[in-house]
C-alpha cells in the first residue's frame, strides 16, 4: 500500500450505483446498445462520501425548503482557505464568478470572448468537450497535437506560437492536468505557454478540474500561481465536482482576476440565462472544502495503489499494452497499438469479446485511435475484473491466431 497507516475511510465498499439513473451505469443499453458491459469511462468515481458530510447534506434537505440561493460568506471563505492552505494562491471573493461547471463555463468563454469563425486553441488528445464546444458554437478549432515521444508526452511550443500567429487565436483551452495523457505540466512549461498567449493577447481558460489528483512525485502549479503578468488574461476553470465525485450537484467556480474579462464572462453568463446556483451544490462546497481534506487525501493513496496495482498488472500480464504513466488525473491513458492496428478490432475486443466499456483514444484525438482511456476511481475489485476481463479476450483471441 502506498500509505499502512490506519485508514479512516473505506474506498473498497462497493456501492452499487445501478438504477440510479447513473450516467455511467445505467446507460449501457442507451450509448452501447447493451447492459453486459463493466463500466470504466466517464470520469466519475464510485466511492461514497464521508458521513461528515453526507450529514450537512441530509441537514439541508431536512429543512425542507429549496427556494432561490446565492453564496454568502461561508461559502467564499471555504473557496478561498481550501486554494490557499491546498494549493498555495490566494483569490480575491470578487474573482468568482459561478456556474454549473467547468464544461458550461468553457461554451459561456468560447461566447464572451471570440465571434464566430474565430480562432481557438487547445492541445489534443484533449477533453472532447473542448472541440465540441468551440465547434457547436461556430468558432474554429486549431489543434496543437502533444507530441508522443518514448511513452511521454510534451507541447510543440513552436507549433503553439505558429498557429496562434497565422490563426489570429483568441482563446486558449489549457487542460491542466491534462486529461487523457496525465500530464502535470511544470511551471517552466506553462510560464512558455505563457509568454506566448502573452504576446499574441491570447486569452487563457485553465481547466484545473484534476487538480487535487497528484500522484507522488509530483507538483501541481496552477496558473494563478504565475503572477500578475500571466493571470490578466486568465479564465481559471475549478470546481469540487471531480475531487469529491459531486457532478450531479452542478458547481463550478469560475476564477477570473482581470476585471474587464470577468465582466464579459458575466454579462454572457447572464445572457445564457443562469443566475443562482444550485442549493445542494453551494451546500455541498461549503462541506467538502471545509471537512473534506482528510478524505482527499486518503482518496489519493487509494487512487496511487490502484496505478501501481495496474500498472503491475499489465506489465506482468500484458505487455503490449503500454501504460503513458499519469502525473495527475485518476484517468490512466493505454496505448493498443502493439495489440492491433486497426480501431475497428481495438473496438471489438473492448467491447464484444472484454465486455469493458472505456473511452476510445478515437473521441480525444484523430491520432490516438489505438488508444483507450479507463477510469481507475473504483474499488480495487472492480478494477481487478476489468483488467482480468481485457487479459482473458485478449488471450482467447490469440489462441485463435
Amino acid at each position: 500500500m502506498a500509505n499502512d497507516v490506519l485508514k479512516k475511510y473505506n474506498f473498497d465498499e462497493e456501492i452499487d450505483r445501478r438504477g440510479t439513473s447513473s450516467l455511467k451505469y445505467d446507460f449501457g443499453v442507451e450509448r452501447k446498445g447493451r447492459d453486459d458491459l463493466l463500466p470504466l469511462w466517464v470520469a466519475d468515481m464510485d466511492f461514497k462520501l464521508p458521513d461528515e458530510i453526507l450529514e450537512d447534506l441530509e441537514k439541508r434537505v431536512r429543512h425542507g425548503v429549496f427556494g432561490y440561493t446565492d453564496p454568502k460568506q461561508d461559502y467564499k471563505n471555504a473557496l478561498k482557505n481550501w486554494f490557499k492552505n491546498r494549493h498555495g494562491f490566494e483569490i480575491e471573493e470578487e474573482w468568482n464568478v459561478i456556474t454549473p461547471g467547468v464544461v458550461y463555463a468553457i461554451a459561456v468563454a468560447v461566447r464572451a470572448f471570440t465571434e464566430p469563425g474565430d480562432s481557438i486553441i487547445a492541445q489534443e488528445p484533449v477533453y472532447y468537450p473542448f472541440r465540441e464546444t468551440v465547434e457547436l458554437n461556430g468558432r474554429k478549432f486549431i489543434n496543437n497535437q502533444l507530441v508522443y515521444k518514448n511513452g511521454y508526452y510534451e507541447i510543440d511550443f513552436e507549433d503553439f506560437e505558429e498557429k496562434i500567429k497565422s490563426n489570429n487565436v483568441k482563446l486558449f483551452l489549457l487542460c491542466s492536468p491534462h486529461n487523457p495523457v496525465g500530464r502535470v505540466w511544470t511551471k517552466e512549461e506553462l510560464t512558455k505557454i505563457g509568454d506566448i498567449c502573452n504576446r499574441y493577447g491570447v486569452i487563457v481558460f485553465a481547466d484545473e478540474i484534476h487538480s487535487d489528483f497528484i500522484y507522488k512525485g509530483y507538483k501541481h502549479t496552477s496558473y494563478m500561481e504565475l503572477g500578475d503578468k500571466y493571470i490578466k488574461n486568465l479564465v481559471l476553470g475549478t470546481s469540487p465536482s471531480k475531487s469529491f465525485n459531486i457532478a450531479g450537484l452542478q458547481i463550478a467556480n469560475i476564477i477570473i482576476p482581470n476585471e474587464k474579462i470577468r465582466y464579459r464572462f458575466k454579462r454572457e453568463n447572464s445572457a445564457g440565462g443562469y443566475s443562482q446556483a444550485n442549493i445542494m451544490g453551494l451546500t455541498a462546497t461549503i462541506s467538502v472544502y471545509e471537512k473534506g481534506a482528510d478524505w482527499m487525501d486518503e482518496l489519493n493513496d487509494y487512487i496511487q495503489d490502484n496505478l501501481d496495482f495496474a500498472r503491475d498488472f499489465l506489465k506482468k500480464n500484458l505487455p503490449e499494452i503500454k501504460l503513458i504513466e499519469p502525473e495527475g488525473t485518476y484517468l490512466i491513458w493505454l496505448d493498443f497499438s502493439e495489440v492491433t492496428t486497426d480501431r475497428r478490432e481495438l473496438a471489438k475486443l473492448i467491447v464484444e469479446e472484454a465486455k469493458l466499456w472505456l473511452d476510445p483514444g478515437i473521441v480525444f484525438s484523430r491520432q490516438t485511435d489505438l488508444f483507450e482511456r479507463i477510469n481507475i476511481a473504483c474499488t480495487r475489485k472492480t478494477l481487478e475484473k476489468a483488467l482480468l476481463q481485457l487479459k482473458d479476450a485478449i488471450e482467447k483471441r490469440k489462441g485463435k491466431i
